[in-house]
């Protein structure tokens, strides 16, 4: 899909953030237990009745009552919150207020990642000849981290109204950055919702596979890696350097 003749002229790396340029399960490990410790704190009985499985079934509920919210992380967690509360008994005010709260404790603890080592060194490098943008489904703030220097523009799902495959992500990043999808190379882990999705809005595609996972039945990534060390020579085989 991507132009693929010797000496592409790439301008711009845009980049998935989670399981991209860090490991994500710790950070909203932590996440999650400081916004349970926060209303077991502040709204006794919120959570106090739930297991991990009933907590997770809780949440099942929620995001099917409000298909709405589907690309709207922050907002769908902050109507789970707010129910979680209501069912425990507290009035509509003090659940808003609460969920407000523990939304605001829990998106802290979300941006303290823990970048891959070698993350700021690649990131540096490439800023010097390149165009950064960031592209995520979730909700963290690439400017909230310790890399937030080194990109130009970011795009959160909620805030375009469609998550990744969706081509309106990619369509942000190319009004954003004002070149041809040729021009760009997306990178990111998650087969379908970074590699289809960049593939088939024309861009370059970099899969990083840092966990070793089999390919699935979709058309390969124009180049894999399995740790960032590898990215700026990934991009100049791209670029036909």
């Amino acid at each position: 899909m991507g132009d693929h003749r010797q000496g592409a002229d790439i301008r711009v790396i845009t980049f998935d953030l989670d399981n991209t340029l860090w490991d994500v399960e710790p950070t909203l490990l932590r996440a999650e237990q400081a916004q349970q410790q926060w209303l077991r704190q502040h709204r006794p009985g919120a959570v106090d009745a739930y297991d991990h499985e009933a907590l997770w079934a809780f949440k099942k509920s929620v995001w099917k009552r409000h298909p709405e919210l589907t690309h709207h992380v922050s907002r769908m967690r902050i109507q789970m919150l707010y129910e979680l509360q209501l069912a425990a008994g507290y009035s509509e005010a003090d659940a808003g207020d609460g969920a407000r709260q523990a939304f605001a404790v829990f998106l802290e603890e979300r941006h303290r990642v823990s970048l891959y080592e070698e993350a700021l060194v690649v990131l540096r490098g490439l800023a010097s000849r390149y165009s950064l943008g960031a592209l995520t489904n979730g909700n963290a703030d690439i400017y909230k981290t310790d890399a937030g220097e080194y990109f130009d523009f970011a795009f959160l799902a909620e805030e375009v109204g469609a998550a990744k495959p969706h081509p309106d992500m990619f369509t942000a990043a190319l009004r954003q950055a004002g070149v041809a999808a040729h021009q760009i190379v997306h990178v990111g882990d998650d087969p379908d919702h970074d590699i289809r999705g960049a593939r088939e809005a024309g861009m370059h595609t970099v899969w990083m596979n840092s966990r070793g996972k089999p390919w699935p039945d979709l058309p390969r990534a124009d180049c894999e890696i399995d740790n960032l060390r590898q990215l700026p020579q990934a991009i100049a085989s791209l670029a036909g350097g």
